[in-house]
């Protein structure tokens, strides 16, 4: 019995330590005001760490005349909450929709800040993405941000999306409009992209970023086609995922890099080459990205990924 009773004690007092949540974000990051009505807080471009707590894409918000429009609301609850912050220093206008750009948490996992004060708020996303979150991609993803950064992003919960949108549909928020853009698979199999035409402006989520490399989950061919997309939709500013806002160069150089990668591993393919005999033929075509944040460690899984699919399309 009393065994028992000190293990009941000893479960008690280590549970909440693991479910504790963490601090806030420590560190400033300001508020960038993009366009009219339109702001970002640019997350740092490198990989989840203690030092960042896990902050490192780009959560955004839009002032529109029907409330407040969340774009990725950021890896964690402390992220969420960082990103309500300047929305309350902004505006007294209530966040009324989140729109996910894909399943990824680091874009996400936000969501638990905004819906604590806002119960109400629809969150839009692909229509795939409802079914990822049921089968564990937000727990996936809080594990992997709290290993990273040493349980910086502790106290974090999965809220998935409720609404589902699709290429095509066109959100609107009061004086303001969402046109939905989806390629299908591209960097994810769940990528949108929004185009808010009254600001000239288009979320590439992380089809392109800027100064930082991510692995291809989707499709090359998908990905590289989707930013041909962005390119022609008439807008004028870009907001990537990851790295700073700028003008549609952010898409054209993230598609030369894309294209550079599969058209070298598909002519190495087609002569007969194995994966790793097409990396040395390769680093010198990426001269301009090697000081990228993630080249090293991306790289190999890149060209793995793009062998993959020259293999595939040489079957159809």
């Amino acid at each position: 019995m009393l065994r028992h009773l000190v293990w009941i004690l000893c479960l008690l007092l280590t549970q909440p330590t693991l479910a504790a949540k963490a601090p806030p974000i420590q560190q400033h990051y300001a508020l960038d005001q993009v366009a009219p009505d339109v702001y970002v807080v640019h997350g740092p471009t490198e990989a989840p760490n203690p030092a960042n707590q896990g902050f490192m894409n780009n959560p955004s918000f839009v002032v529109t005349s029907a409330g407040v429009v969340v774009v990725d609301p950021g890896s964690s609850v402390q992220t969420g909450e960082m990103l309500l912050a300047h929305i309350e220093k902004t505006t007294p206008k209530p966040v009324v929709a989140i729109l996910i750009t894909h399943a990824h948490g680091d874009h996400w996992l936000g969501n638990q800040a905004i819906v604590a004060k806002y119960p109400l708020v629809k969150i839009y996303a692909h229509p795939h993405m409802a079914k990822l979150v049921e089968l564990g991609e937000g727990e996936t993803w809080i594990e992997f941000m709290a290993r990273l950064t040493e349980g910086a992003t502790s106290g974090t919960r999965s809220v998935g999306p409720t609404h589902a949108m699709s290429n095509g549909d066109i959100l609107n928020f009061g004086d303001l409009s969402f046109e939905v853009i989806e390629q299908g698979k591209a960097h994810t199999s769940t990528d949108i992209m929004l185009y808010v035409k009254q600001r000239a402006l288009i979320y590439l989520a992380d089809n392109a970023n800027q100064n930082f490399i991510v692995p291809v989950e989707g499709s090359f061919r998908g990905n590289i086609q989707a930013l041909d997309k962005a390119i022609n939709s008439g807008a004028k500013i870009f907001i990537p995922g990851h790295g700073k806002t700028a003008d549609a160069s952010i898409a054209s150089n993230y598609r030369d890099f894309l294209t550079t990668i599969y058209s070298t591993t598909r002519a190495g393919y087609d002569d007969g080459k194995a994966d790793f005999e097409i990396r040395p033929e390769l680093l010198p075509k990426l001269e301009r990205w090697k000081d990228w944040s993630g080249f090293e460690g991306q790289l190999g899984q890149l060209i793995n990924f793009a062998y993959l699919e020259a293999e595939a399309e040489s079957f159809k």
